[in-house]
This record gives structure tokens, sequence and C-alpha cells, in this order.
């Protein structure tokens, strides 16, 4: 198995302040694809003996210099040796043509930061978690589904990227024939992507903010347009995916076996987040009294990447969680 030598930032460019409580260094790590994937990775200063560790990845078009970094750092300044990840095709991470996503993969990067995490001698491989942020949310459910290896998952204002993908937003779109329609443009555009010999882009977050945007998408401008989470390296930020990077999630649905998950999974959403049907409906297929949902008052999509104006993030309820789960 050959890793790939990647150019890694070593500066600190993160949209987060760097904490003096845990140490930081950059890792990578390969997937059963081939792909090499660049992390950070965080521990506790003066840390002693194997401990419980946590991959993050997240939000879907976001890199880990973003909304991961971030839940990444402040678990580990709560104990846990903790990575967070760029996936395949996207940030430092490898992987050609870019900005391209497909399910399989992305479950796979969660796994094979497992697989990294299980054989460091600072690692308790017994006691390993993941987080993922919104898009991220239902890949982490789908790994943990995938891999008992993963002891407890936590979905922080989780999207089902297959089920949006499918059927629009609040399942608006939901018919044979509006997803023919999505299948027909897909196939033109890769048709034509083929005749040009490039993958046409699908834009970011919307930039100029229309004056008539829905609340939540400007939630989105707030985070990834302004200094609070703009990256140039996030796809959000700047050119977003490829326009058929996401086309194998229209036929996929991601959540099918979430029911048949036997450890421990907390769903974290506010209530006021657009996208807080995904995390109710992703709860009401779970099954077993390990599960937990937390419902934030007041809360939107976008103030759980990085707490918002009000501190919206529960990190004590999921600190609580996660050391009752992964010890």
């Amino acid at each position: 198995m050959n890793t790939e030598n990647l150019e890694l930032t070593q500066e600190w460019d993160k949209v987060f302040p760097q904490s003096d409580a845990v140490d930081h260094e950059k890792v990578t790590f390969h997937n059963r694809f081939g792909i090499t994937l660049a992390a950070d990775l965080y521990k506790p200063k003066d840390a002693q003996g194997p401990l419980p560790a946590l991959a993050v990845s997240g939000p879907f078009g976001a890199v880990k210099e973003q909304s991961s970094g971030l839940y990444a750092q402040t678990m580990a300044e709560r104990g846990f040796l903790t990575i967070a990840f760029d996936p395949s095709f996207t940030g430092e991470s490898g992987g050609t043509p870019r900005y391209m996503n497909a399910p399989d993969i992305n479950i796979e990067d969660f796994q094979a930061a497992v697989d990294f995490l299980s054989v460091r001698d600072d690692v308790d491989p017994e006691r390993i978690g993941i987080i993922g942020v919104c898009g991220w949310g239902g890949m982490a459910l789908a790994a943990a589904a995938a891999d008992p290896r993963i002891k407890a998952t936590v979905a922080s204002t989780m999207y089902d990227m297959s089920r949006v993908t499918a059927k629009g937003y609040f399942d608006a779109a939901d018919s044979a024939e509006a997803r023919n329609q999505t299948r027909a443009a897909t196939a033109a555009q890769r048709t034509a992507d083929y005749r040009s010999g490039t993958y046409a882009m699908a834009g970011g977050v919307v930039d100029p903010l229309p004056e008539d945007a829905p609340e939540f998408v400007k939630d989105y401008y707030a985070y990834y347009k302004t200094p609070r989470g703009y990256h140039p390296r996030s796809l959000n930020s700047n050119d977003g995916w490829t326009v058929i990077g996401g086309s194998s999630l229209l036929n996929g649905p991601i959540l099918s076996y979430i029911d048949e998950i036997e450890n421990a999974v907390m769903i974290v959403h506010g209530e006021a987040a657009h996208s807080y049907y995904f995390g109710k409906d992703a709860f009401a297929q779970l099954k077993g009294d390990n599960k937990e949902f937390v419902s934030i008052p007041g809360a939107s999509h976008t103030d759980l990447y990085d707490g918002g104006e009000n501190g919206a993030i529960p990190w004590e309820r999921i600190t609580e969680f996660l050391r009752a789960n992964l010890g």
C-alpha cells in the first residue's frame, strides 16, 4: 500500500484560534481506494497511555481548517486524541479529478480514519468514535452501520445527502419525473464535460447574496463567505463541487441500515435549522437504549458549525456521551 506525498501547509491557517492545551501535527493516511488523505491530529498535552480517539469530518464541501477542526481540537482539549481530515478529492487530500464525491468513497474515508487510529500506539483501538458535521453527519451514520469498530458516533446538524439529492429539500421533488429530469441533465453534462476535457463547476455558496435568499442560504453565506468561516481551500467558500460530482447520491440511499447500528449514537440538531427533519427522521430509525437526540432551542443549521453567536454547540453533553461510551 503506497501513500502519496502530499504538499501540506505547516502554518496555522484555521478559521479558529490554536489551543495551547493540545499538541498539533499534520498526518496522512490512505483509504482502500488508494487515495491519500490529509488530516490535522490533535493530542492533549502531556497525555499518558493509550487514549480514546475520534475522527472528525464535515461539513459537506468544507475542509478541516473549518468546523471539523474546531470539533477535533475542542475534543482534544477534553482528553481525546483526534483527527480532522479532508475527504477524498478535496482540501489537502489526494484524489483526482478534484471536487468529486461518492457515498461509498466518503464512507470509506471515515473507515480509513479508523484504520489509521487503530494502529497507533497512543490510541486504544477499542475506544474509537467518529463525529460527522452536516452532510458528513449522514456519512458518519452510514459508516457506523458498516463498521462495528466505531464504538460511538456523533452526527451534528446532519444532512442525509442522498435524500436531499434524490428528493429535494423537504422532499418537495420526490417523484420519478423529477429524478429523471436530474438524471437527464447530469447525463448531458457528462457528455459536455467529456467533449471539453474539463469538468464544469457548480459554484459554492451564492455570492453576491440575493436579498430574497432563503434564511438558511443567508446563514451559509454568513459562515462560508465571511471571515467567520471563509477558507481558500473550502469548496463551499469558492467554486463548489463539479456539476456531476455528487450524481451517485441520487441512486444510493445511505441510511438504509442505520437501524442495525448496535453501538452508541448521538444526533445533535438545532430546532431552528432547516435541516432539522433530517436529524429527527434519522433518529427515528435508530434502535436501542444507547441512542440520544439532542435538540438545541433556537439554533440554526450553521450555529452548530462553530457555536454561532450564542455558543450553540453542547460541548459538555457531547463530551459526557463520548466519555460514557469510549471511556
